[in-house]
């Protein structure tokens, strides 16, 4: 008789394939693989711990291929959220927001472009970070000695390759010299080598298109690369299998946009993971010619799947520190600077005709939905209270004023520490189940890591379950553990992951379906530097496993890491 480490007894077997129906088994596990699955049970004394999944679903762990834990993950080995929501396998590096290479001296100028673009507190990174690299292959060493609680890849994020062979000033204001382009290319094929799984990049143009901006409100140095540029590095994962290219491309014109994206995809030859295919409630064509594009490309042998926003995009926010107005010149301009700069251009009165006429024309910042929806949450002076829950408009109203005008009195009067909340506009359950009946929609962007005083959207893969398949019924659970799971180890690369089949890692998520939830978004101070986040953990998961040892049971963290680098796509 085997003897093994773990058993995983009378629980509901889902395996992330799609294509075998669920079925009541038993699991065995040693060494931190799966030796043994079968529909007849395996004997309780034949292991050291045994785990009765009566009445569960078990399930492969997911598999988050949007995040941006670099530097969380430095003191932080679960990643959470997305330790706490069963994701046991992620990639870092997305965007081509990254750190390495980068030289001592830069450190801080990198820190404090992450602190604006994905909104990571700088004080925590200063903090937090170890900063004991210099070059790609150096973090990824890094990566690997660290403890980890869950799996990471990642890619070769661009921007930072472009910064060490040009100069931030150069990189954001011409083109690269041949010299420069041939040795950001070597660069490259040096960090895919060391185990990278390819390479990302934002491409947001440098006018207002631009919502995720550097540290002085300038486009980050990858909005401003040219196309020539994303050739030779297509040219390069073209060499190689197993690769993939995460992109954000979204400049002035929509159809050029699409045309570059499906050029760089037959000229990479490997997938492209396209961000990002939401519903719009104000706009729902946008998602219809996505995923007809997507589909069009797939015919021609074009690679192009599409990342899928899954959760509510509402966002809870303070003007201290939101940047997410970035792609309207006139809010960003007054949400760049510390507080006091911020108060004095909400008071400015130019700075005030110009956000008025924004307001009555309705133009829609991307991220944020309209401004006349934006809501008051919460306040800090007693004499406020009477305005929560109104929204602009209502506000103007009160007030008999401009809608702007009541809206900044207010926000300035509170230091900017009033509490904003912008409702979601990607709720229209038709639209998500179309999203999500296309082949080539892979649920994510949880934008992990980032973010974080603004949104919890690392709670998307409970949500998935939770929502769209108990709830609202738009997938069957076979197809659901399939895209959260098998389809995106396929597409990053996760050669050995996904699945639970024998000979797999024992990466596991067992989960009563009838509980599982996020909890209520609450205010965290767990950061490094005294900084806080907004947090929502899970309920419902009985137990996480990682390559064989249970990292979260009934939500409490067991303090094991048994997480890996996976340097080309495994072990």
């Amino acid at each position: 008789m085997t003897q093994f480490d773990t058993v995983i007894l009378n629980g509901t077997v889902i395996d992330g394939t799609r294509t075998n129906p669920r079925f009541r088994g038993d699991i065995g596990i040693k060494d931190g693989k799966i030796v043994e699955i079968t529909r007849a049970k395996l004997d309780p004394s034949s292991a050291d711990t045994v785990l009765d999944a009566e009445g569960k679903v078990v399930a492969p762990g997911f598999v988050d291929l949007h995040t941006h834990y670099d530097a969380q993950i430095q003191w932080d080995p679960y990643c959470t959220l997305s330790g706490w929501h069963g994701v046991t396998s992620l990639v870092l590096g997305n965007c081509g927001f990254g750190f390495a290479p980068v030289a001592p001296e830069n450190r801080d100028r990198s820190m404090l472009s992450m602190s604006r673009v994905e909104a990571i507190p700088f004080d925590a990174m200063k903090e937090g970070m170890l900063w004991d690299w210099i070059t790609f292959p150096e973090w990824l060493d890094t990566l690997e000695r660290i403890p980890k609680g869950i799996n990471v890849i990642t890619y070769v994020p661009v921007g930072p390759l472009m910064v060490w062979v040009m100069g931030l000033d150069a990189a954001k204001s011409r083109e690269p010299t041949a010299e420069e382009t041939a040795e950001m290319c070597r660069l490259l094929e040096q960090g895919i080598e060391a185990g990278a799984c390819g390479w990302s990049v934002q491409r947001l143009g440098d006018s207002f298109t631009s919502v995720q901006r550097d540290y002085d409100g300038s486009p980050m140095v990858t909005d401003c690369m040219s196309d020539e540029l994303c050739f030779a590095f297509a040219d390069v994962v073209a060499k190689r299998e197993g690769m993939h290219i995460q992109i954000t491309q979204a400049k002035e014109d929509f159809r050029e946009d699409l045309k570059f994206v499906e050029a760089l995809g037959a000229r990479a030859k490997c997938p492209i993971l396209f961000n990002v295919v939401a519903a719009n409630n104000y706009h729902p064509k946008q998602s219809k010619r996505l995923l007809q594009w997507a589909e069009d490309c797939q015919a021609k042998g074009i690679q192009i799947f599409l990342q899928g926003a899954t959760v509510p995009n509402d966002l809870t926010y303070t003007f201290e520190d939101f940047n997410l107005l970035d792609g309207q010149d006139d809010w960003r301009e007054v949400t760049l600077g510390d507080v006091d700069e911020r108060m004095r251009k909400m008071q400015d009165p130019k700075m005030r005709e110009a956000l008025r006429h924004d307001y009555d024309h309705g133009r829609m910042p991307i991220a944020c939905g309209p401004i006349r929806e934006f809501q008051i949450k919460d306040v800090v002076n007693e004499d406020n209270k009477k305005w929560i829950g109104m929204n602009l408009q209502e506000l103007g109203e009160a007030q008999g004023v401009h809608p702007i005008d009541a809206f900044l009195d207010l926000v300035v009067s509170e230091k900017l520490q009033t509490t904003i909340y912008t409702p979601p506009f990607n709720t229209d359950v038709e639209l998500n189940r179309e999203i999500m009946a296309s082949e080539f929609t892979v649920p994510g962007v949880s934008d992990g890591g980032a973010h974080t005083k603004f949104v919890t959207i690392g709670r998307f893969t409970t949500e998935f379950i939770s929502d769209f398949v108990r709830d609202k019924d738009i997938m069957s659970l076979e197809e659901a553990h399939y895209r959260l799971s098998g389809l995106p180890s396929k597409m990053a690369g996760f050669n050995d992951r996904g699945t639970i089949a024998e000979g797999m890692p024992a990466d596991i998520v067992i989960y009563d379906l009838e509980k599982i939830r996020p909890t209520e978004s609450e205010i965290a101070h767990d950061f490094p530097g005294g900084e806080w986040r907004r947090i929502q953990k899970a309920e419902g998961y009985e137990w996480i496993m990682v390559n064989g040892e249970v990292t979260f049971e009934n939500g409490e963290c067991t303090g094991k890491t048994p997480g890996v680098l996976l340097r080309g796509g495994q072990a």
